[in-house]
């Protein structure tokens, strides 16, 4: 399996106020990851900044020349999302690394990427930045990708907060399925189930709101019943994952309760789709992860899984998927252990909201 890493000491550059949780220890940890996968001989290359015609697929001319107006100053942007003087350089190679690992997959350069950023994305919309976040990195990525010739692209978001800033980027656009499985209620508030696109795009955002303290079942539960139906109904030709890891156990900033072991076996299931539909093309991007040591065993898996070193084996197999979605009866062989009423509920909600859309 052929696969890259995209890292850089850069991304310590950004600095938040004393005490913020998107602090530059997290910069230390996807440093350290990415070192100790170069000296077991993997690759590991530097990104370059987007570009402003790429930064324009996504933003507003008025937020660029904003967030541009910031360089080389300490901003408060909103009460959560700062700027300090090298942040608007640094938010720009975020945004490249997420364009460059796509240019990687798609030019044959790699067939899985995993992108060590700060800062995270997913929050910043077509206008303001938000949510910690300044450009929406793997929109940028998704629109470069559309941009490149492709017409069906995955945007999975299994960050514990809700991706609204890439939602609302592709709210009306078939091409682009952005699927997101989030705390709910919970920041910034968007995220129902309900919430499934506008126009020729509706069907293509698939919200799953889950309850506090949602487990390691809860989450397999969903992806065996919603996520992976939906993408192989979807057929994509590229997977981009915003891979948050907040939704972690010890992570402070919310209440799931997801294990390494769990999110290692989410992504081994998105692995195996992209296996299934795009010749194994897959970009990981992260997002959120404040527990340092929590997000260190995340991204150390997330690696292991994504370079094939470590045999995690996926929540059910391609065989299963198959059969359960041309039945349109996923899940018949009962829930994951673990399953609680929370994945109950979730999905409940969507295949109200999505049955037209989807067999599920």
């Amino acid at each position: 399996m052929s696969f890259i890493l995209i890292s850089s000491a850069r991304f310590g550059d950004h600095m938040n106020p004393p005490g913020h949780p998107e602090r530059v220890e997290r910069a230390d940890v996807m440093d350290s990851v990415a070192a100790e996968w170069a000296r077991g001989g993997g690759i590991v290359r530097e990104p370059r900044a987007a570009t402003r015609d790429e930064l324009l697929r996504v933003h507003t001319a008025d937020h660029l020349a904003a967030i541009d107006q910031t360089a080389g100053q300490a901003v408060s942007l909103d009460p959560d999302t700062f700027t300090s003087p090298l942040s608007r350089d640094v938010a720009l190679l975020a945004a490249g690394a997420a364009i460059g690992g796509v240019e990687a997959v798609i030019q044959s350069a790699a067939v899985r990427v995993l992108a060590l950023v700060r800062p995270p994305g997913h929050h910043a919309e077509r206008d303001k930045a938000m949510g910690f976040c300044l450009y929406n990195n793997v929109a940028a990525g998704a629109a470069h990708a559309l941009a490149m010739g492709l017409e069906r692209v995955v945007v999975m978001d299994y960050d514990v907060h809700h991706g609204n800033g890439t939602q609302w980027m592709f709210y009306d656009e078939p091409r682009v399925l952005y699927i997101s499985t989030h705390q709910y209620p919970y920041y910034p508030g968007t995220g129902a189930a309900e919430e499934v696109g506008r126009g020729s795009g509706a069907g293509f955002t698939v919200n799953v709101p889950l309850e506090a303290g949602s487990t390691d079942g809860d989450y397999q539960e969903i992806f065996k019943a919603v996520v992976v139906p939906v993408i192989d109904q979807f057929r994509p030709e590229l997977m981009l994952i915003s891979a948050g890891f907040d939704a972690h156990e010890r992570d402070p900033l919310a209440r799931m309760r997801l294990s390494e072991a769990g999110y290692a076996s989410l992504t081994s299931s998105l692995c195996d789709a992209a296996d299934r539909h795009c010749r194994g093309r897959l970009v990981a991007v992260t997002e959120g992860g404040y527990e340092l040591s929590a997000l260190r065993a995340c991204l150390e898996s997330t690696v292991e899984v994504l370079a094939d070193s470590r045999p995690t084996a996926p929540l059910f197999s391609s065989a299963s998927s198959a059969s359960s979605t041309s039945s349109g009866a996923p899940g018949l062989e009962g829930p994951p252990p673990g399953a609680t009423a929370r994945s109950r509920a979730a999905r409940a909600a969507v295949r109200a909201a999505q049955s037209k859309y989807w067999r599920l």
